[in-house]
């Protein structure tokens, strides 16, 4: 991975982690899914590891819902009760990003870190995991307070983020929690290095990655960003099979289908891309602020593109 990483290309973390919609949800969705057979561990029907219940219902809320305020609830009696998990700390991390909470976020991408390296002891596999988010956390929080003077500074975490996953790869090369986050990560340099392939990392989310919704709604923005967008509305729809109450998820269609209706001229499909960021918007007391605000600034640039269109 150090080839990636010249000084030439320092400035690539600060341009992935100042796309807000894309980083938020790879910061967060290494973490979170539906429908597990087994209380407290979304990710595995064998074997599962300890992460526990409240947790579990943390990501049902903000991954099943889209509802990052009934997520917000959940998440206090998560911290309360499983002080040990470090997702719950990852989450709080993650949730304090999208609100632009930066004292919060430096807070809990510490106590992600901490936690994460005192879990490598009893359980390593997931203690190098969530040490390579915790370092992952600190380097967005770098970016987003010092922006690109601070990218040599990111750099190091970034570093520090895949040799983590490098240690938790040689525990368990197949776990579905590594592949997933590992994968996002991988997917994020691939689209912003045009040296870099991302069908591995797509391969890698396909064979070995879980939830199901969770690899499909990656794949979709990965093809989003490399403006593949008949594949990524393929996957978009995919990842609406399982979680058709998501807003975010009908954001992310509708991004799809305004830039393809741009590209081919049509009408319909800009249409529709308007119907779909107004299902998002349908449940706008349920996002943080900025990302509603987000959504109806693209929802009015979609409007603009049809009226254009004459």
């Amino acid at each position: 991975m150090n080839k990636w990483f010249s000084a030439s290309q320092a400035s690539v973390f600060a341009r992935i982690t100042s796309l807000a919609q894309v980083t938020f949800t790879a910061a967060i969705a290494f973490n979170l899914s539906i429908n597990s057979a087994f209380a407290g561990d979304p990710f595995r029907t064998s074997n599962p590891h300890n992460i526990g219940d409240k947790t579990e219902a943390v990501f049902k809320a903000v991954f099943q819902n889209g509802n990052y305020r009934e997520a917000e609830s959940y998440l206090q009696q998560a911290l309360s009760s499983e002080p040990n998990e470090p997702l719950v700390y990852a989450m709080r991390a993650s949730l304090a990003y999208a609100n632009k909470d930066l004292t919060t976020l430096d807070t809990y991408s510490k106590k992600t870190l901490e936690t994460g390296q005192k879990l490598i002891a009893s359980d390593p596999l997931r203690g190098n995991l969530y040490t390579a988010v915790g370092n992952f956390l600190e380097g967005a929080l770098i970016i987003t307070r010092e922006g690109t003077g601070g990218a040599a500074q990111a750099l190091g975490k970034l570093r520090q983020v895949y040799q983590y996953l490098d240690k938790a790869e040689a525990i368990s090369a197949n776990d579905p929690e590594l592949n997933l986050i590992k994968g996002y990560m991988d997917l994020l340099l691939a689209v912003n290095l045009p040296f870099t392939n991302p069908d591995e990392a797509i391969q890698r989310l396909e064979k070995s990655a879980a939830p199901q919704y969770l690899v499909d709604r990656g794949i979709a923005i990965a093809y989003r960003d490399l403006k593949n967008y008949s594949q990524a509305l393929d996957y978009a729809n995919r990842a609406l099979k399982a979680t058709s109450d998501n807003p975010e998820v009908y954001y992310l269609k509708a991004q799809i289908l305004h830039e393809q209706g741009k590209r081919q001229n049509s009408r319909q499909q800009i249409q529709d891309a308007i119907a779909n960021f107004d299902k998002a918007l349908s449940k706008k007391s349920q996002l943080p602020a900025d990302l509603v605000k987000q959504i109806e600034h693209e929802r009015s640039s979609a409007n603009n593109s049809l009226k254009n269109l004459g």
